[in-house]
């Protein structure tokens, strides 16, 4: 019955522009299940870290994703120890979900700084922190956020593979490769 309310899922390009359209509009809507999608990264030492995030930009054209984050965050090691995450979203409506692999690069200080001049000063806080984020502190309120354009980057995730699960009546699963020009090939699901 599902495959009826989302013809798309039986398509591959379809498929394909749906994954991309879903992550676009979670950048622009609040209540898109894309806008919060988990990252996921691995520590210098092989341990996994998952997180969930803000998507802050999507682009179909070049297959890149942004986010922001305090460039003190663990995040940013793990990523400068290996520059690869995972993308994952479950985006309930449409019985989808998405798992994309990306390389990732953190940019910072000049590449960033009309980025950084549009980020809303409620948010800018969220770039700054005394200690830096994930340290020890005695009390839960032991520290002070101060907006700081230096510890503001970007991840921009270049989109490597999609691997895209719709779950209904008869389940269909893909998988979009850049290198094939995400022409996608179905898989078992």
């Amino acid at each position: 019955m599902t495959a009826d309310l989302h013809p798309w899922a039986a398509d591959l390009p379809e498929l394909h522009m749906q994954v991309w359209t879903r992550l676009v509009r979670g950048v622009r809507d609040r209540r898109a299940p894309t806008r919060h999608p988990t990252l996921a990264t691995v520590t210098p030492d092989g341990k996994p870290q998952a997180r969930t995030v803000l998507l802050r930009a999507a682009d179909k054209n070049t297959g890149t994703l942004d986010i922001h984050t305090d460039l003190q965050s663990s995040k940013v090691a793990d990523l400068r120890a290996a520059p690869f995450a995972a993308l994952h979203v479950w985006d309930t409506g449409a019985h989808l979900q998405m798992r994309l692999e990306a390389t990732v690069t953190i940019l910072t200080g000049t590449d960033v700084a009309a980025t950084w001049a549009g980020v809303p000063d409620a948010s800018r806080r969220s770039y700054g922190s005394l200690p830096a984020p994930g340290q020890p502190i005695a009390q839960a309120l032991d520290y002070a956020k101060q907006p700081d354009a230096a510890s503001f980057a970007v991840l921009r995730l270049t989109v490597q593979t999609i691997d895209a699960l719709h779950l209904g009546g008869h389940h269909r699963r893909a998988r979009f490769d850049r290198d094939a020009d995400w022409s996608g090939t179905w898989l078992a699901p």
